[in-house]
C-alpha cells in the first residue's frame, strides 16, 4: 500500500528539525503562525465558487496555456506550489507525477502553477520528471485571485537567506539587493479541482506549508 503523502511530508519535518538550528526554526514557526493569524485561510476560494480563468506560460513549450482550453477537455486539478526550493512542494509534485496516469484515465488533467520564472519551472520539471504542465504566475497574480497570495515578511526573508534559499532569484531572476515586493510573493500551497463548468469542486490550502491535501481525496471525486 502506498504511503500517504502527509507521512512523507512529516518525515521531511523530522529531518529538518534535526538539521536546522532551533533559533532559525523558531523564525519559520513564527512566520507560519503569523500567516495563519492573518486570516488568509478564510479568504481562500471554496468549493462551489467560480474558478478564475487564466492564460499562463508553460515552462517546457513557452506556449500559453488557457484554462478554457483545458476545461473543454475535462476536469482540471490545479495545484499551486511555492518553488523548487521547497522540499514539501517537490514531494507533493512527485506524488501527483506518480498518480498522473490514473488521473488521465479518469478523464481529468493536472497542471501546477508557481511564481517561479519559466526557466526555474523548467528546471523543476526536468529534475523531478514531471510530464504535466508547469505554469508561471508572475507576482502571484492568479494566486491572488484564488485568495492564496501572501508576501514573505522581513523576518522570514532573513530566515530564507540564512538557509540559502533565494526566492527573488527563483521568482524574477533578481538578487536580494534588487528584489522588489512582487518577487517576495508566494502562494499558499493549494489544490483546487475545477469542474468543466468552471465551478470549484474541491479546495484546500493551509497557512502551514508542511500540510497538504491527500491526492486520493481528489481522485475520489473524479
Amino acid at each position: 500500500m502506498a504511503s500517504l503523502l502527509q507521512d512523507r511530508l512529516d518525515a521531511i519535518t523530522t529531518r529538518t528539525r534535526a538539521l536546522v538550528q532551533a533559533d532559525r526554526l523558531a523564525v519559520s514557526e513564527q512566520a507560519t503562525a503569523d500567516l495563519f493569524a492573518s486570516g488568509i485561510e478564510d479568504r481562500i476560494l471554496s468549493a462551489g465558487s467560480p474558478a478564475p480563468s487564466f492564460a499562463l506560460t508553460d515552462a517546457s513549450t513557452g506556449q500559453t496555456v488557457r484554462s478554457s482550453d483545458l476545461l473543454a477537455l475535462g476536469p482540471l486539478v490545479l495545484s499551486f506550489f511555492r518553488g523548487r526550493w521547497d522540499p514539501y512542494c517537490v514531494t507533493e509534485l512527485e506524488a501527483w507525477r506518480d498518480l498522473y496516469p490514473t488521473l488521465r484515465e479518469r478523464g481529468a488533467f493536472f497542471t501546477a502553477v508557481s511564481p517561479q520564472t519559466r526557466r526555474q519551472n523548467d528546471f523543476t520539471a526536468q529534475q523531478h520528471g514531471l510530464s504535466f504542465p508547469l505554469l508561471s504566475d508572475p507576482g502571484c497574480s492568479l494566486a491572488a485571485e484564488f485568495g492564496i497570495m501572501h508576501t514573505v515578511p522581513p523576518a522570514a526573508r532573513r530566515y530564507f537567506q540564512s538557509i540559502l534559499v533565494n526566492i527573488p532569484f527563483a521568482n524574477s531572476g533578481g538578487t536580494y539587493a534588487t528584489a522588489d515586493e512582487a518577487s517576495w510573493r508566494l502562494p499558499l500551497p493549494a489544490v483546487f479541482l475545477i469542474r468543466q463548468d468552471g465551478i470549484i469542486a474541491f479546495a484546500e490550502a493551509h497557512a502551514d506549508p508542511r500540510v497538504r491535501p491527500e491526492p486520493d481525496d481528489i481522485l475520489a471525486l473524479l
